[in-house]
């Protein structure tokens, strides 16, 4: 009986074979962006990530690639937050993200971020930023600009009258300003001259300015009687 020969397909010398796809050599896998890396997140929206928990704020007018990046994975940097207990606030309007603790009466939460209020001086030059800023609005102009001597001015009025430290005082308004440019509350366009960005309607709240011109108002007023008797 003769033998049949049989005629054997040829076998690529490279590519799948069978439909099965060829394993990748390990040392061609993707070792990550560290030793022993794990995430899997890209590099753009970690630092994303990472800023919005360095940083109070990200400013899209300041931060624009970093802005956008956050547009386009919004969902998963609000999921990573969200497993430590912080929720992501995205205000569109002003280009402004920002982050909050998560606070429950009936869940035990682990408390990440730390409350960093700020100084008396802070505060009240806050509120003169925040009234400058709504007055302009209010004239319809897109922007409100103040002299770090006006604020000085307007902020040492809001102090004890027959408080003779005055150098310290100023000193105190000085670094508050400095503060809250560093937080981005307000940009120095010129030496000595400042823009108020939106940043100060989210730090300082409608609500809350009501209540401290109603508490400096009454504060005035007992200082006035005071004096009178």
């Amino acid at each position: 009986m003769s033998e049949t020969a049989v005629e054997e397909a040829p076998v690529p010398a490279s590519g799948p074979v069978d439909g099965f796809v060829e394993p990748v050599p390990m040392e061609e896998d993707d070792p990550g962006q560290f030793p022993g890396d794990t995430g899997t997140l890209d590099a753009p929206v970690r630092r994303v990530l990472v800023r919005l928990l360095q940083r109070r704020f990200l400013v899209a007018e300041r931060n624009r690639a970093q802005w956008r990046t956050l547009l386009e994975n919004q969902q998963v940097i609000e999921s990573r937050l969200h497993d430590l207990y912080v929720r992501l606030v995205v205000d569109h309007d002003r280009g402004i993200a920002y982050k909050r603790q998560v606070r429950s009466a009936e869940l035990d939460v682990p408390i990440l971020l730390k409350d960093d209020p700020y100084s008396r001086a802070e505060t009240l030059v806050l509120v003169h930023l925040r009234t400058v800023f709504q007055r302009e609005r209010g004239a319809g102009e897109t922007s409100a600009r103040v002299d770090v001597e006006e604020v000085e001015q307007t902020v040492l009025t809001f102090f004890d009258p027959d408080d003779k430290s005055l150098a310290t005082r100023q000193t105190e308004i000085r670094n508050a300003v400095r503060r809250l440019e560093k937080d981005g509350v307000v940009e120095e366009e010129s030496e000595g001259r400042y823009r108020v960005t939106p940043l100060v309607e989210i730090v300082l709240s409608n609500e809350r300015l009501v209540e401290l011109r109603s508490w400096l108002r009454d504060r005035t007023a007992a200082s006035g009687e005071e004096a009178a008797r």
